[in-house]
């Protein structure tokens, strides 16, 4: 990896942070990663104390949307080691996106070591309560000062970290859009990229307005087969044993978090199927009780329950009781982030080494 520039903050604002009590992404720790990508190299590695960014008017990003990001989680074993939780995969997913939107990769194994020194220097900001955690935006956005339609030719690339406590509270409500899509065949819904989310800001608005917590996307041909929702990928559980996902298809995101639910729930003897699934199959189950739970799963969200679905007027009840897919889920996911549960995947990095700088 290229050499890194660390410079300390001079006064931490860690004493003002109150753990029980964070409001989700709106406060940073002490330090970020910046890189600058320029004449086909990424150079000019640093750590510095978290500021505010300086951007042209005519910044490409801003006019034209290039930019992506990653969303992932440190957190603290009981014995105080920071934990990261299947990096490599962020790093892979990150790429991916950056190569859908026609901007440079990252070295992935930067990419994770980066992550190490980053969280190492900040681990004093990681919530010693479960639930709670280190959220960690990593993202990349054009650079160039200059309007036209084309990819830029520079990038800046920065790495965030923020403490968090859950992202939802309760059990979600969902409302199956049928007007709206979030991502077509060939477009860019696998990619983590900003407009994806801004695009979503609306139809979200209105369900909300409705007394809905997130939007339950559907296809953009028939508003017929399940995707995922605004803020994570969603499964169904039918007969308590039948786990249902949607298939990976170009319009939903790889989910990191969903690719852990798998196969923690396959372990456990759930059959979990990933394939299309209509919004008709799961009305048609809840109204002969065969459909039995409903939860979604992402870094941000981990594992939240659905009590509700709204369809065209049907709604759609889910009881508390029969949470039994989803809160092992949830267990062993963490367990494994505080160390209580032995990791048997290699899926978590320990971050044991101090920070010389």
């Amino acid at each position: 990896m290229k050499d890194i520039k660390i410079t300390r903050t001079q006064e931490s604002r860690l004493p003002s942070l109150d753990f029980n009590n964070i409001p989700f992404g709106k406060i940073a720790s002490d330090h970020m990663f910046t890189a600058e990508y320029e004449n086909g190299a990424w150079k000019n590695y640093q750590i510095r104390p978290v500021e505010n960014l300086s951007l042209h008017p005519s910044n490409l990003a801003l006019h034209y949307g290039q930019s992506i990001f990653e969303g992932m989680k440190a957190s603290i074993t009981k014995d105080g080691v920071p934990m990261l939780l299947r990096p490599e995969m962020h790093a892979r997913r990150f790429n991916a996106s950056a190569e859908r939107m026609c901007m440079p990769t990252f070295p992935e194994e930067d990419f994770v070591e980066i992550l190490k020194l980053l969280v190492g220097m900040d681990k004093d900001w990681i919530p010693p309560i479960t639930g709670s955690a280190m959220y960690i935006r990593p993202f990349m956005f054009a650079a160039d000062a200059a309007l036209g339609v084309k990819a830029s030719d520079t990038y800046q690339f920065v790495v965030l970290t923020l403490p968090v406590g859950p992202y939802y509270s309760k059990p979600v409500k969902l409302f199956a859009e049928t007007k709206y899509v979030r991502a077509v065949e060939g477009g860019v819904g696998e990619a983590k990229t900003a407009g994806n989310y801004a695009a979503s800001l609306y139809p979200t608005k209105k369900a909300i307005m409705n007394g809905y917590d997130q939007v339950l996307w559907l296809d953009s041909k028939e508003f017929k087969y399940i995707h995922e929702v605004g803020t994570m990928n969603i499964f169904f559980v039918f007969n308590e044993n039948e786990i249902v996902t949607p298939a990976i298809n170009g319009c939903i995101l790889k989910g990191i978090t969903r690719d852990s639910a798998i196969q923690l729930l396959r372990e456990k003897g759930y059959s979990v199927t990933e394939r299309d699934l209509s919004i008709e199959e799961v009305a048609e189950a809840y109204d002969n009780g065969t459909l039995t739970e409903v939860f979604g799963s992402g870094t941000a969200a981990l594992v939240a329950h659905v009590e509700e679905i709204n369809y065209k007027g049907k709604r759609i009840f889910l009881k508390e009781e029969d949470w039994g897919a989803s809160e092992y889920v949830k267990a062993q996911i963490n367990g494994l982030r505080d160390g209580t549960i032995e990791d048997t995947h290699g899926w978590t990095v320990p971050i044991k080494e101090p920070v010389l700088a």
